[in-house]
């Protein structure tokens, strides 16, 4: 859905309108900001997350705003972010710092108010020591011995 902000501080003599600032670029702008933040694996969950590798595989781009929703008023948005993180990191640290990065950025390159910033952490990350497929092996291995 398309929400209208009107140009500020444009003189009577120069040329003014309006933009336009889709929800979706507000989103987009919350999930690059959260995507920089260390700690952070991936937007969204695991199940989410398999099903937009497997768009992938088959040609479609993964959506650059995955994991995150926006409400967008005249002039105030709220954001809602799931995110997966990186095993190790203190999430409350991690929600926080996530928050800020996302304030900042839509406030900045949008010039909307950020009135909210709900964090959802609802995975975490643990990379294995070794692939699955070598595990396999090994299991093959020791149960044919």
């Amino acid at each position: 859905m398309d929400r209208t902000q009107l140009v500020h501080n444009v003189p009577e003599t120069e040329v003014s309108g309006t933009t336009k600032i889709t929800d979706l670029a507000v989103a987009k702008v919350a999930a690059a900001a959260a995507r920089g933040i260390s700690g952070v694996h991936a937007m969204g969950l695991g199940t989410s997350r398999a099903f937009g590798a497997l768009r992938g595989a088959v040609g479609s781009s993964q959506e650059p705003a995955h994991g995150v929703s926006v409400q967008v008023g005249t002039r105030q948005v709220a954001i809602d972010v799931v995110l997966t993180a990186r095993y190790g990191v203190k999430l409350h640290e991690l929600a926080a710092a996530v928050r800020e990065a996302i304030f900042t950025a839509v406030q900045e390159l949008t010039d909307f108010e950020v009135i909210e910033v709900n964090i959802e952490i609802g995975d975490v990350y643990i990379p294995s020591s070794r692939s699955g497929s070598e595990k396999m092996r090994e299991t093959t291995v020791e149960g044919s011995a």
